[in-house]
């Protein structure tokens, strides 16, 4: 079993960081990543926040710079899901893609996936007119009618992207006041192909071997409405991917993981970097910054084993 002084779990932004940083250091590193690198930025269309891109740039551009940072530094790479981590400080065990690699640190930058909306036939319906990615399946609905649920920057964003595909765009909120910035709602509002339905919840999925429609309900006034659409897009939350930490590691009441202001976490040797912690902002920019911070913790653990 090969042995490394960190292994990072993750190929987003966050771990692609720590690995970056780690291994500038002269250490030695492996980075698990389940997909291919770039984490949640590969499902962005396009940002508009990031620093040193004043005009933006696309999810898959950003990406692709993030990773050439690691081209010509000595990280090992694997690509697959990690199902556990054992062990004490300084000899932990990381079992990933069916392989176990010693590491005496642990960064988790494992992010977040996105949370299902809890409907009857949710499940059987993904890939049939149920999305979570409109980057990824919103060209299979080009001309065609959907939906997308939720009030936070994610939804906001991903309707103004499926605007520009399909024939109507349908924004459902189950509140009047959306989450997202004010900038993303303005220009859904002058957008002419876009209806925002707030105060609503979807009730029930429509549709055998694919969705055909939703059944809305107004939470006011308890009225339903029949709604026939083509693809649905689900926005409503994210829950963190930590199922294979040590159950003894201290989360949220969200399952977030709880690190103080250095990323370190309740297990001596164990990091947390990017959207798997508790915190407010989830952002490529955070999660870099957190990659970064981790990292340098992580060094200082390494350099007083």
């Amino acid at each position: 079993m090969k042995s490394y002084d960190a292994v990072v779990i993750g190929g987003g932004p966050a771990g692609i960081t720590a690995a970056m940083y780690l291994a500038r250091s002269a250490c030695s590193v492996l980075m698990c990543e389940q997909l291919a690198p770039g984490g949640q930025v590969l499902m962005t269309d396009f940002l508009e926040n990031y620093p040193g891109h004043p005009k933006g740039v696309k999810g898959y551009e950003l990406a692709d710079l993030f990773i050439a940072h690691l081209e010509n530094l000595p990280v090992d790479r694997v690509v697959g899901a990690a199902d556990s981590v054992t062990g004490p400080a300084g000899k932990f065990i990381t079992r990933c893609a069916g392989h176990e690699y010693a590491g005496k640190t642990v960064l988790a930058c494992t992010g977040a996936r996105h949370r299902a909306l809890g409907l009857e036939r949710e499940d059987e319906l993904i890939g049939r007119g149920v999305s979570y990615c409109a980057l990824c399946d919103g060209n299979f609905f080009r001309g065609q009618t959907v939906a997308v649920v939720g009030g936070g920057n994610s939804a906001l964003e991903e309707a103004l992207y499926l605007s520009k595909i399909a024939g109507k765009v349908y924004l459902i909120h189950r509140r009047e006041m959306f989450r997202g910035s004010k900038i993303f709602l303005d220009r859904l509002k002058g957008t002419a192909n876009v209806a925002i339905l707030p105060d609503t919840i979807i009730a029930e999925l429509h549709g055998d071997s694919s969705l055909t429609g939703l059944t809305l309900r107004n939470v006011r006034s308890g009225l339903e409405q029949r709604l026939p659409i083509d693809g649905l897009f689900v926005y409503v939350g994210i829950e963190p991917a930590t199922d294979f930490l040590p159950a003894e590691l201290q989360r949220d009441a969200q399952g977030f993981i709880l690190t103080d202001v250095e990323m370190r976490t309740s297990i001596p040797g164990i990091f947390a970097a990017g959207d798997t912690r508790s915190k407010l902002c989830r952002q490529v920019i955070t999660a870099a910054g957190d990659g970064a911070t981790a990292a340098q913790a992580a060094f200082i653990f390494l350099e007083q084993l």
